[in-house]
């Protein structure tokens, strides 16, 4: 089981939060990480893409350096994390955007389009999740 931490998840959440309203706000741009990563490496403006995509990979390597980070530990195996990663970019290329794309930024800006994405993502999360822990009995 995972540990509950409301308060960090809070932080966490006001955070990411910020970093959206910001970069809408400054760039006229939205906050969906696989969107930057992909103009990151094709897109023509990559200096800003690259300083979020930084800000991103550095703030939790702050954090563990100064005590207040979360370890990370799964009993899956890499090679199925890998998997399971190549399915999650498969299915933002056909979905459109990625949950921090569609959830964050696109419900925030009444999106039905993403409305529905999110439900999606909610929906098979649980479901995978359920059929996982409950019906196969595995992780």
């Amino acid at each position: 089981m995972t540990e509950f931490t409301p308060l960090q998840s809070a932080f966490g959440g006001a955070l990411i939060g910020l970093s959206a309203v910001l970069l809408m706000a400054l760039l006229g741009r939205v906050a969906g990480m696989t969107g930057i990563l992909s103009g990151a490496i094709f897109g023509p403006d990559r200096g800003w893409r690259l300083a979020f995509l930084a800000g991103a990979i550095a703030a939790p390597i702050l954090m563990g350096a100064l005590g207040a980070g979360i370890a990370f530990d799964s009993p899956v195996p890499r090679p199925l994390l890998v998997l399971g990663g190549l399915l999650v970019g498969i299915g933002v290329s056909y979905g459109g955007g990625c949950t921090s794309g569609h959830g964050v930024c696109g419900n925030a800006r009444l999106s039905p389009r993403s409305l529905v994405a999110t439900v999606t993502f909610m929906l098979s999360a649980g479901i995978t999740v359920y059929v996982i822990r409950h019906l196969i009995g595995g992780l």
